[in-house]
């Protein structure tokens, strides 16, 4: 019997980084849960936790289907840098980020329909070359920083302001699609 994939993210940034591996959803289904951080919470766990917390909440919803629930966080040591409210907040992210090394996070979770669960935690380090005040303001007047978590888009203007990565590419993006098609087909998956 096939069952329907159905994507706990209304990411399109996800949703194009599964096709390009040939996986189609049968439905997106955002989550709509609090991303709020716990207190003292780093942002490795975060992802990870919210991750499960997508999957988990949409699951309720299609107990016959698998679920791909995905969270990313950017950070800097502890410190969680999310997606910046305004063109405020994304400039000074990137005046934090300029000249140095992040890591970025992502949780992935996948549910079966029978139950089983699939948990995995990606990161990724990334280096930032030292930004100029005008190459910020440059990056800003493109509007790429919004909704992205760090206030960046590695695989758009961005891509000009990093000069290395360590692990995983499409894991800054937003979904580290070996882990994910792995963790899809270890549970049984498979696109009808």
């Amino acid at each position: 019997m096939a069952h329907r994939l159905i994507l706990a993210s209304a990411s399109p940034r996800r949703l194009e980084l599964l096709a390009q591996v040939g996986l189609t959803p049968d439905q997106i289904d955002p989550a709509d849960i609090d991303e709020t951080p716990r207190k003292d919470e780093a942002p490795g766990p975060l992802a990870r936790r919210l991750a499960g917390a997508k999957a988990a909440s949409v699951a309720e919803r299609h107990p016959d289907a698998f679920v791909l629930g995905a969270d990313t966080v950017v950070g800097v040591g502890r410190r969680i840098i999310g997606k910046p409210a305004d063109g405020a907040a994304a400039k000074r992210y990137l005046q934090l980020l300029s000249g140095r090394r992040h890591r970025v996070y992502g949780g992935i979770c996948v549910l079966a329909p029978d139950g089983r669960k699939a948990r995995k935690l990606i990161n990724t380090m990334v280096r930032f070359k030292r930004l100029t005040g005008s190459e910020i303001e440059a990056y800003l007047a493109t509007g790429e920083w919004q909704g992205k978590a760090g206030g960046y888009a590695i695989q758009g203007h961005a891509a000009a302001f990093i000069p290395a990565i360590n692990g995983s590419y499409t894991n800054v993006v937003g979904l580290d699609m070996a882990a994910a098609a792995a963790m899809l087909a270890g549970l049984g998956y498979s696109q009808p």
